[in-house]
């Protein structure tokens, strides 16, 4: 089961968040042989994403890096989205949402 965390995205700045990912014992969860990806979407049925450049930063420590450049944050309009991050287990291809929530994408002022 996912856990649920809402974002916060600066339009036109660039964003890094660093998720920490727990298994059912409340220790790391080891992503060894996983990969990581994610997306960004106004809501569940929009054509139109963003996907995160997702790393696994430190695979035993159940670590992963989510960004977004300011090219990709330059391009969504203010307002509130619904995002995903996902691990997918290299050998199987089984997927698992690992957190989801809201991102408030906040308008620039300075051009």
């Amino acid at each position: 089961m996912a856990v649920y965390a809402n974002l916060t995205i600066d339009q036109g700045s660039d964003f890094y968040s660093s998720i920490s990912v727990e298994g059912s014992n409340g220790l790391p969860f080891d992503l060894t042989g996983h990969t990581a990806r994610g997306q960004i979407r106004r809501n569940y049925t929009s054509s139109t994403a963003y996907p995160f450049t997702a790393l696994i930063n430190d695979p035993t420590a159940g670590e992963i890096v989510i960004s977004l450049g300011n090219t990709a944050t330059s391009q969504m309009k203010p307002g509130r989205y619904l995002y995903d991050i996902e691990i997918v287990q290299a050998n199987t291809g089984e997927r698992t949402r690992v957190v989801e929530g809201q991102v408030e994408v906040t308008p620039g002022v300075t051009r």
